[in-house]
């Protein structure tokens, strides 16, 4: 008898144990939930939502592609909406694990949940990268939630959860939180004493605040943050196969007037403009536009500016083709102020103008950089059309769904995202400039970098006459490519004898891969 008494304490001490065990592996789980749901709100995971997807349906096999996008074309449109959403979703998970809150609810959520990202944001792989072949933490998470559902479904309640006293006033609650049968549910279930349990939830609750703590300091840290897990999604990935729907007029505008002297009213917005095919910038901008307005006046014009400012922060004009005192002419203007000079267009040529306010390098990146094109005072010969494509960089980071904004580092990385002509990418694709066989056609070429050269070069033409400087006197002729620097320009005339359409390029091809190409239309 003694024996038999011995053997079934024994069994009620590891029953006991069992189920302190199971719920300690619960809460453990939970504190790698918590971990989950801290991460999304964070800037970064908000950032780069879209382009786990992006990253994942990388290298897939074709007949994958529609799920992918499928999952793409949802969320992009409503990013922001998605990741609310998850952060919810990982929150209330990672409370129901810690907290033992409507179990069997949040291990079927977390199931299905886990296996979602698992096949979309992990690519059915993971963690967020194309071509990984590991399983993927999220389908681990899966096999865990199933675990704990089975041993659930053998153990009945516990103790080790809020669920337990919620069941003793409201009993109909375990349809949210049992997965036991009614036979299993109406034993009593062993429990640690209440000394043991108490030293049980403040080890974990302990456990929680090494772990955010230790997070918080590699958060903080200037290597190894979540943004480096996966790469940003960028404009082109984006980008509709829709044809740009506002291109912009690269046709060279009319002199501004006809006398000795002409008016130029240049004014700094924060605004929002296109760079691909139904992805837009939230930019800085001279007149709106970036460009800014190609200005054209002739050589010896007194070219009076008034520059004002109706932007967030400090910003200034600088023109390439004035002769000034930069510390008076080229000075901050503050928001809502304004300032008025003059100078007088001495040499001619196609030159830039943009924002000098330092760092010069984020103002023109951000969109601040225009053409002036001054006509020399002996003329060029006539051209029969003329065009001015003016070169930039966008270095991007996304908002929300198709919305891009700044990104510094990539601007001192030298790593745009987009490299185009008159800044939407590929614009002229979409929507050819044109000219008829036999014409001369003229292309005024300004490359506002801030940072790459441009090999201007039209595919199946020689440049027949090439500008350096706008000096009808000073001419290269029959050139295949022809380098320009950032912050120069160059005046380059094409004549084609043969119909057809003529890509013109940046020929450095990555550049013409990121949008910088446009085609020419040649017709009898």
């Amino acid at each position: 008898m003694a024996q038999a008494d011995h053997v079934a304490l024994a069994d009620t001490t590891s029953s006991t144990w069992q189920t302190a065990a199971s719920g300690a592996l619960r809460a453990v789980f939970g504190l790698v939930w918590a971990l989950n749901a801290y991460l999304t709100y964070r800037s970064e995971f908000a950032g780069h939502y879209v382009g786990y997807l992006h990253n994942a349906a990388t290298n897939q096999p074709d007949w994958l592609a529609p799920w992918f996008d499928f999952w793409i074309d949802l969320v992009t449109p409503h990013a922001s909406l998605f990741i609310w959403a998850t952060r919810i979703i990982e929150t209330l998970i990672a409370i129901g694990l810690l907290l033992g809150i409507a179990r069997k609810t949040t291990y079927v959520v977390g199931a299905l949940f886990s296996l979602l990202i698992w096949s979309t944001a992990e690519g059915f792989s993971g963690p967020y990268t194309s071509g990984a072949t590991n399983l993927g933490p999220a389908l681990v998470y899966v096999l865990l939630f199933i675990g704990l559902i089975l041993s659930e479904r053998e153990r009945g309640r516990t103790p080790y959860s809020v669920d337990y006293y919620i069941e003793h006033k409201w009993p109909g609650w375990r349809r949210f939180s049992e997965l036991a049968s009614p036979r299993v549910l109406e034993e009593v279930p062993p429990r640690l004493p209440w000394s043991e349990q108490i030293a049980g939830m403040v080890g974990i609750l302990l456990a929680l605040v090494l772990l955010f703590a230790s997070l918080s300091s590699a958060m903080n840290a200037p290597t190894g943050t979540p943004a480096a897990a996966a790469a940003a999604v960028k404009p082109l990935d984006l980008a509709s196969t829709n044809p740009v729907a506002n291109p912009r007029d690269a046709k060279l505008p009319p002199l501004l007037g006809t006398g000795d002297s002409v008016d130029v009213t240049l004014v700094a917005t924060d605004t929002t403009v296109d760079i691909a095919s139904g992805v837009s910038y939230q930019g800085w901008t001279f007149n709106g536009t970036v460009p800014a307005p190609f200005i054209h006046v002739r050589q010896g014009q007194t070219v009076n500016v008034t520059f004002e400012n109706r932007g967030a922060m400090e910003h200034s004009i600088d023109f390439h083709a004035a002769q000034v005192d930069p510390e008076t002419d080229y000075r901050n203007v503050a928001p809502g102020e304004s300032i008025k000079f003059s100078w007088k267009a001495e040499v001619a040529g196609a030159f830039m103008y943009h924002c000098g306010t330092s760092p010069v390098l984020f103002h023109i990146a951000n969109g601040m950089y225009g053409a002036i094109i001054v006509d020399p005072a002996t003329p060029l010969p006539t051209a029969d059309e003329s065009y001015v494509i003016v070169q930039g960089e966008w270095y991007t980071s996304q908002v929300q769904g198709n919305t891009m904004t700044a990104d510094y580092d990539k601007m001192l990385d030298g790593k745009p995202d987009e490299v185009v002509f008159n800044g939407i990418a590929f614009q002229y694709v979409d929507h050819p400039l044109i000219a008829k066989v036999g014409d001369r056609v003229r292309f005024y070429v300004v490359d506002a970098g801030p940072t790459y050269d441009s090999s201007f070069h039209v595919i199946g033409s020689m440049l027949e006459t090439v500008y350096p400087d706008g000096d009808p006197s000073h001419t290269l002729n029959h050139l295949q490519t022809y380098q320009i620097a950032p912050g120069s320009g160059a005046i380059i005339d094409v004549v084609i004898n043969t119909p057809g359409t003529y890509p013109f390029v940046d020929h450095s091809m990555l550049h013409a891969n990121a949008g910088a190409i446009g085609k020419l239309k040649v017709s009898q």
